[in-house]
């Protein structure tokens, strides 16, 4: 089993997953509304309307896991970053990324290594995973700007 093949819900609730997406590259972030890395929301639409048409996919899924900064409703959380950010992207249900009820889907990105050594938990909303077709996994810290040179050169990689 792949993180394309796990359970996740939509944001309004509905059952799905990330299989739609295995063929082509996927940058998961979890995401925050009230978080000071919030406007990271700007970049990552960036990034979607850059090489979405070259099939690659942002999704997000909020957590409140980091000093309660996504506190909001699925509704509330769809109108901030539709109205707020213009967000085109995928977002998913609200979930755990750390702890006793982290997701399966961040039990399996949570193996990865970035390019500091840091593997294991995540540290903070907007840690960034670059999921290739063959499956392999970059990771990517919150304070990594989603149009980094660094990060757009992974996503161009892939997209080859």
């Amino acid at each position: 089993m792949t993180i394309f093949d796990i359970p996740v819900k939509t944001l309004s609730g509905e059952l799905s997953s990330l299989g739609a997406y295995a063929s082509e590259p996927v940058l998961i972030v979890n995401v925050a509304s009230k978080c000071g890395l919030t406007p990271q929301y700007e970049g990552l639409e960036n990034l979607q309307r850059t090489y979405g048409g070259r099939g690659f996919t942002v999704v997000g899924f909020p957590c409140n896991q980091f000093m309660g900064q996504e506190p909001g409703t699925a509704e509330e959380i769809q109108t901030f970053c539709s109205t707020t950010y213009g967000v085109t992207f995928p977002l998913f249900e609200k979930i755990d990324v750390n702890g006793e009820n982290q997701h399966p889907i961040y039990a399996e990105l949570t193996k990865a290594t970035d390019a500091d050594g840091h593997t294991g938990e995540i540290r903070w909303n907007f840690e960034k995973f670059l999921v290739s077709p063959d499956g392999s996994i970059r990771r990517f810290a919150p304070q990594v700007e989603p149009e980094d040179p660094i990060l757009t050169a992974a996503i161009e990689a892939a997209l080859s």
